[in-house]
């Protein structure tokens, strides 16, 4: 049995979620798979996967052995690069993922050019407005805005952004200019949960960080939804800079109480401190890192 065939296997098994997705991406049959695996499973005497007619779970040996069988064979894949000094020229699939909104203004734009750039290599890009766990979902590049408590992930830091309370000019207009935080009280707010900080505002002032609870008729978790809503006239919201700047250059929306913005949030391309880099997946790192803040530095200074 070749071990580092049989790894690779498992791993892509792993990342397909089934054994037919890991035979049609291998290009084998559905049976040659499944004794792949039976017998991996049966050399180490261990269960890797729970099997059922609708779903594979990875036991936590499955787990373990996993993230092991990723590290051996990018160790392989890039002791053949340094060889054949593909290094230089990387080839080979991607996976990175990203919040919905960022992703497709400033990630995507940047992805596009890297494929054009490098045609041998191929991205899977995951768009979600929620936190994605890189090695459950083998995932192998993340842009994370915020803080990174997670002490198993390497930051590869890029800009940072700030959160800005905008309304439409016909609000505005009809309600007045909130000149001081706590006079969100009596505006209605629009709440956007896709941020922590969607029933309580954190704004900053002589030092100290003040936070303001808001209320409103309406309350959601998709950051459209919320923009076309408060360009509707339904009251204040809170944004992030990358998600609001382009309605408020078009002038479909105003800044208000920038003076008290609170600290800014980092952004960050990050991998697993318990998976080898692939030579690739480096290479996208530092190509992108500054392309990515010069995207970002743009937006800052235009609205300074």
């Amino acid at each position: 049995m070749n071990k580092l065939k049989a790894m690779a296997i498992f791993v892509k098994i792993v990342d397909s979620g089934s054994l037919v997705g890991a035979a049609d991406k291998l290009t084998m049959s559905q049976s040659s798979v499944v004794r792949a695996l039976a017998s991996l499973e049966d050399e180490l005497g261990v269960q890797l996967l729970y099997r059922t007619t609708r779903r594979l779970t990875l036991t936590e040996e499955g787990r373990d052995y996993a993230q092991r069988c990723r590290q051996i064979l990018l160790e392989v894949e890039d002791a053949e690069n340094a060889l054949t000094q593909r290094q230089s020229t990387p080839r080979g699939k991607i996976r990175i993922t990203a919040p919905v909104t960022f992703g497709r203004l400033h990630l995507g734009p940047i992805i596009n050019e890297f494929l054009a750039t490098y045609p041998e290599t191929e991205v899977e890009l995951l768009l979600l407005d929620r936190v994605v766990d890189l090695i459950e979902e083998g995932m192998d590049i993340a842009l994370r805005i915020g803080p990174l408590p997670d002490s198993m992930l390497i930051a590869k830091p890029i800009s940072h952004v700030h959160y800005k309370v905008c309304a439409s000019p016909s609000y505005i207009k009809k309600e007045s200019i909130p000149l001081e935080p706590s006079e969100l009280l009596q505006h209605r707010c629009i709440r956007l949960t896709a941020l922590k900080s969607h029933a309580e505002w954190s704004f900053k002032s002589n030092g100290k960080v003040n936070k303001v609870a808001i209320s409103g008729a309406l309350k959601t978790n998709h950051i459209e939804t919320a923009l076309d809503a408060c360009v509707q006239g339904l009251g204040f919201c809170q944004f992030l800079s990358y998600q609001v700047d382009p309605r408020i250059e078009s002038g479909e929306l105003v800044p208000v109480l920038e003076d008290f913005e609170n600290t800014p949030v980092p952004v960050n391309l990050v991998y697993p401190y318990s998976r080898l880099l692939s030579s690739r997946s480096r290479h996208f790192i530092e190509w992108a890192a500054p392309r990515l803040a010069k995207r970002l530095q743009s937006t800052l200074k235009s609205h300074k």
